[in-house]
């Protein structure tokens, strides 16, 4: 725990280092360590810190602003990866129900994953408000998959929840996370099952989901109600925060079918294990990007360069100017993990992906790169995958390295070269100390 009330802001930032730099969620309680906020983070470490900043009113309101007044310490819990702090989030939001998450927004507009009870359930995202009516009327009735060729014909009973998960505050993210549990584990969300179709005398066919792969043939008779609810039982468990549980589950089952000579259905419970264990869910955090540009740091430049040597110790880096000053406790270094040796516009792009990862992070006004087109075009692809409108100029170095022209827009350039060029000077020389210490590492071990 940390006394925040009585600390300096200085003194927070040094003890906010020490907090892990891995994706969680994280408290803030009051004196009675009543638990006055629950939010979740990429990076703990950076996205607490962010809550100390001169512009919080400005960037995150009046509401938080008076919860950090009230704070008197801090805690947290890491987790494997941003869709579980997701789900964390809102299992801890649900049984605290903090007010400072509750102020912020109306109980109806929460988002939640309902599970049905049915033969075969339904996994359906709901709104709060959605809800509360089902709950009180039972209805209105859902209609089936509107791809299904006899959709028409049906309109599928008012239903009751057999689990309802959340409340989950970001609606956006709930999507992504969804297309991501549904690619390991398909499911049913409004299709029509095998035997409600062969009941009213119609054939069975597989909707347009399951040639995605996304449902596992509801709809078609591929799958029996036994098989189809260890797929619910795998989806609830995930929801309830259970996934060491479910990952032992899985394993057993695999084991069970090898043993059996059931080689197929091993081989897909392996590539789900594998799935849980390396979650990639930097679709999670795209969405947190898709804000107005008025958010973005009035005078904030990020500037990025890559570091090798004939394509050993690959390294990146970040570096940030704001109102001409070089802010050094806001650098960042990356190891290049993905992009081949030599590879400068590749690693670029790790770069920039990973740093897109910091939702926590405050947004510059403009990036800076090192070189010219390639660059340049490299990192507004990244920038715009994410949905994100910020300009990138590039510096042009001659064959002594010394810069020789500034590329992109014009009047955006105009009176920020000094910031630019201090933006680039730095990434250079912070990319070559972080390469040279990287290469003494590597070639004289421990």
């Amino acid at each position: 725990m940390s006394n925040i009330a009585s600390m300096t802001l200085e003194q927070f930032k040094k003890i906010a280092k020490k907090m892990p730099d891995t994706p969680g969620v994280y408290f803030f309680l009051d004196k009675a360590k009543k638990v006055l906020y629950i939010g979740k983070a990429t990076s703990l470490r950076d996205r607490v810190r962010s809550y100390f900043a001169k512009d919080l009113i400005a960037t995150r309101g009046s509401l938080i602003t008076s919860m950090i007044e009230k704070a008197h310490s801090v805690d947290w819990r890491e987790v494997d990866s941003v869709l579980e702090a997701l789900i964390l989030e809102a299992n801890l939001i649900k049984n605290y129900k903090p007010k400072h998450n509750t102020d912020l927004k109306d109980d109806k507009s929460w988002n939640y994953v309902v599970i049905t009870k049915e033969d075969f359930p339904r996994v359906l995202l709901v709104r709060g408000k959605e809800l509360a009516e089902q709950r009180l009327r039972k209805g209105p009735p859902l209609r089936g998959d509107k791809r299904h060729p006899f959709a028409k014909d049906f309109a599928s009973p008012s239903y009751t929840t057999l689990h309802t998960f959340g409340p989950f505050p970001h609606g956006l993210q709930l999507r992504e996370a969804m297309k991501l549990i549904r690619k390991i584990f398909p499911y049913r969300d409004t299709c029509i099952p095998c035997e409600v179709l062969t009941k009213q005398g119609k054939p069975c066919k597989p909707c347009f989901n399951v040639h995605l792969g996304l449902c596992p043939g509801v709809c078609s008779g591929e799958i029996s109600k036994t098989e189809y609810r260890k797929i619910i039982r795998n989806i609830s468990l995930l929801f309830q925060g259970k996934k060491k549980t479910l990952v032992v589950v899985l394993k057993r089952e695999m084991k069970q079918a090898a043993k059996s000579e059931r080689f197929e259905e091993a081989a897909r419970l392996r590539k789900q294990i594998f799935a849980l264990e390396h979650i990639r869910d930097i679709s999670l955090i795209k969405e947190e990007y898709r804000r107005p540009q008025i958010e973005l740091g009035v005078n904030r430049i990020e500037a990025y360069d890559i570091a090798h040597l004939r394509g050993s110790s690959n390294v990146g880096v970040m570096t940030v100017v704001e109102n001409g000053e070089a802010q050094k406790n806001e650098y960042r270094k990356f190891r290049i993990r993905t992009a081949n040796a030599g590879d400068d516009v590749g690693a670029l792009r790790e770069v920039l992906t990973r740093r897109l990862g910091h939702d926590e992070w405050p947004m510059p006004r403009i990036i800076v790169v090192d070189g010219a087109a390639a660059q340049i075009n490299a990192a507004e692809r990244v920038l715009k995958s994410y949905g994100v409108a910020i300009p990138v100029v590039g510096v042009v170095k001659d064959e002594k390295h010394r810069p020789r022209d500034i590329r992109g827009n014009r009047d955006l350039i105009k009176g920020r070269e000094r910031d630019i060029l201090l933006a680039n000077a730095e990434a250079h020389r912070f990319a070559i100390s972080y390469h040279r210490k990287s290469s003494r590492a590597q070639f004289n071990p421990q």
